[in-house]
């Protein structure tokens, strides 16, 4: 029996960096727990979780997998998470409805610095979690080494629950620092009960006395019994370590091997005792424990054979099959185990189900009988913004409307999808987390949809200005039978200052060109803008109409505006054309150790440094601000990450245009050039 009496259905999701094992443990949960009857590897594809296609190709986690089990009397849904740090929405979306996350690391003093962006999101939420060291059985480095390396990027006192017993360096089995009792590991079983070996007698007794020592902090009584040396009993001290856990006071640390099941029993136990019931992770989002059925979307798949699919937790039950939410009828109740599903006659509070063909509903969306959410409940999160962005076309042309269907969709899936068609470029552009994401959206694509999609690197939306004034005459003459075409005007094309934009003004006297003919010489003006001497739309130039004449018969407004296309085709070549690249202001966020790096980074793709100062509320960390061209950006995260292990990150907006000249501005005009020849051709 659980020491949270009966807590109801929980939940617990499994997250921490790419290649930690995360996958492993769900395979070994699944099976020790009795849910599945086969282990599978991801080295042979046969995992409940990652059963997609992405998944299976890649070798990875490219989305949530749901899993839900029973263990000893108690239900349980685990939520396997992508470790890749461009799939973190997929994390961020399943940490708001969770009772506590399992953080899966590997033993190693080096990488503890990917962490640090999990931890801190956990820590500034105050989302009670576990760390479990996993991959024991191969690690190369002392557990002591491992945590202090964690420590140091943890708010939270990092609490070790078991000392490691070797043989060698094989890790044989654990001392629990709480009951006093060791445990020899047997693969594929549960473990057998053993004395404690006399060589770690020593370093058993002192981890237990800093496990005490880390719980007194937080409570009066305890630090008084060890004050006066007094040994609290092992369900005082379970009982604090269940408080402190659901408080978010300390992290307990477990370590193990889920490959061979190693540690994992030891995990499901604490687990069992320790995490805190969904009514107080309600709470903990301000959804109160009475009240109407309630039930939150965290996850939408679209599949085949079952259509939409809503994931939500559940509130506040009971919800029976069938049941109507607002003006929402469920159209089916199911339960998950990876990609298997299995109807539901009803579900109740903290279980995790899928609604079936709830078209309407949204990921973060909260649905009540009465349509009705609470008004104080957490914010969902927000979609995280692009970093990496490509310009895609469908490789059958007759596709684009369903592309702009499937795309909608994938952006229903993982919100830290999106995309826009370009105003400046007319480019479709699909942005992401990363050049990684983005494959794997495409694949979806493709894959799911039946949309196949051409993808590269976006335009970068140059413009042109010119340097020095001209005066103008154009004349457009065409005679053809009956009435011709006639149309003369003088024009001034004169620079203006940067951001100045396009002004148009006339100055016509007596009637040269008839008032009703302006309008439409402002429009021949405004169309051969569009595409300047170089090839790039014009900013920042003004023309006046000074002068001009016209026919009584001949003249109308079609031969004025082209008249105004000849004086501006003829007049801008003289003006001095001269290419602009856009800039952005970007603030790159990366630990203070990797500064420098950054610092050469900006220098090489021709950015100016600004400066930096210390990123608000992340300690040991620098946001450096700079000045760089937006063609210098595409793939600045791919290099950033590879310089701060994956976690620097940046945002960039932009700033101002900047006059482009030498070899770069003629690589660029003449590609320019190329690709208006085989778009005429």
């Amino acid at each position: 029996m659980s020491r949270n009496g009966n807590p109801g259905p929980r939940c617990a999701a499994l997250v921490g960096p790419y290649l930690s094992g995360k996958t492993t443990l769900l395979e070994s949960i699944l099976s020790i727990t009795g849910a599945t009857t086969r282990k599978g590897t991801m080295k042979d594809g046969n995992t409940v979780g990652d059963a997609s296609v992405e998944s299976r190709a890649r070798k990875m986690s490219v989305e949530l997998n749901v899993g839900t089990t029973e263990y000893l009397g108690d239900k349980w849904t685990f939520i396997d998470c992508p470790g890749s740090i461009e799939l973190i929405q997929e994390t961020v979306n399943a940490l708001a409805v969770v009772d506590c996350a399992v953080v899966v690391y590997e033993p190693s003093t080096e990488r503890a610095l990917t962490l640090a962006p999990l931890l801190k999101y956990l820590d500034d939420r105050e989302i009670p979690y576990v760390l479990f060291v996993n991959k024991m059985d191969v690690a190369a480095q002392s557990v002591r080494d491992v945590l202090e390396s964690i420590q140091a990027i943890s708010s939270r006192p990092l609490v070790l629950r078991q000392v490691p017993i070797r043989d060698g360096d094989k890790l044989t089995g654990y001392v629990d620092l709480v009951s006093e009792r060791a445990y020899r590991y047997k693969q594929g079983q549960a473990s057998d009960l053993i004395s404690i070996p006399e060589s770690i007698t020593g370093e058993e007794r002192e981890a237990r006395q800093k496990l005490l020592e880390s719980l007194a902090d937080f409570d009066d009584q305890l630090l008084e019994k060890l004050l006066e040396e007094a040994v609290p009993p092992p369900a005082e001290i379970y009982e604090q370590l269940s408080k402190d856990l659901a408080q978010g006071l300390i992290i307990p640390v477990m370590f193990g091997a889920a490959e061979h099941d190693n540690g994992v029993r030891r995990l499901l136990k604490l687990l069992r005792h320790e995490v805190p019931p969904a009514s107080v992770t309600a709470e903990r989002h301000g959804i109160a424990a009475t009240g109407e059925p309630l039930v939150q979307v965290f996850k939408t798949f679209h599949a085949s054979h079952t259509g939409k699919l809503s994931v939500a937790r559940v509130w506040r039950g009971p919800i029976a099959d069938g049941a109507t939410l607002g003006d929402k009828r469920i159209g089916a109740l199911l339960s998950m185990l990876g990609g298997q599903v299995k109807k539901l006659a009803k579900t109740v509070a903290g279980d995790i189900v899928a609604l079936g063909r709830m078209d309407e509903v949204k990921t973060g969306a909260i649905l009540t009988a009465s349509g009705k959410p609470p008004a104080d409940v957490s914010s969902w999160p927000a979609p995280l913004t692009p970093v990496f962005t490509l310009a895609i076309v469908p490789e059958n042309r007759a596709d684009e409307v369903k592309l702009t269907g499937a795309l909608q969709r994938l952006g229903e899936e993982d919100p830290s999808v999106s995309y826009l068609q370009s105003a400046e470029t007319r480019e479709l552009l699909l942005r992401g987390q990363g050049e990684i994401h983005l494959q794997i959206a495409l694949d979806k694509l493709r894959n799911r949809y039946n949309v196949s999609a051409k993808a590269a690197r976006p335009s970068v939306p140059y413009k042109e200005t010119i340097r020095k004034p001209v005066s103008q005459h154009g004349r457009f003459k065409r005679q053809t039978g009956g009435h011709g075409m006639f149309g003369d005007v003088h024009i001034d094309i004169k620079p203006v200052p940067r951001g100045g934009g396009f002004q148009f003004n006339e100055k016509v006297v007596g009637g040269s060109v008839p008032r009703n003919f302006i309008p439409a010489v402002e429009a021949g003006v405004r169309e051969f803008l569009d595409a300047g001497p170089l090839g790039f739309p014009v900013v920042d130039v003004a023309v006046t109409l000074t002068d001009g004449q016209y026919h009584t018969v001949d003249s109308n407004e079609m031969s004025f505006k082209l008249a105004a296309r000849v004086a501006m085709s003829e007049g801008m070549p003289k003006c001095e054309p001269v290419l602009l690249e856009p800039i952005v202001k970007v603030e790159i966020d990366v630990p203070n150790d990797f500064t420098n790096k950054v610092h050469s980074l900006i220098s090489t793709r021709r950015g100016q440094i600004l400066g930096y100062v210390p990123r608000e509320g992340w300690s040991g960390w620098d946001t450096v601000q700079a000045h760089m061209p937006q063609s210098e950006i595409h793939d600045l995260i791919v290099e950033l990450r590879s310089l701060t292990q994956g976690v620097g990150t940046f945002h960039a907006t932009f700033d101002h245009l900047q006059e482009l000249t030498g070899r770069l501005a003629d690589q660029v005009i003449q590609s320019q050039k190329e690709k208006a020849a085989v778009a005429h051709a």
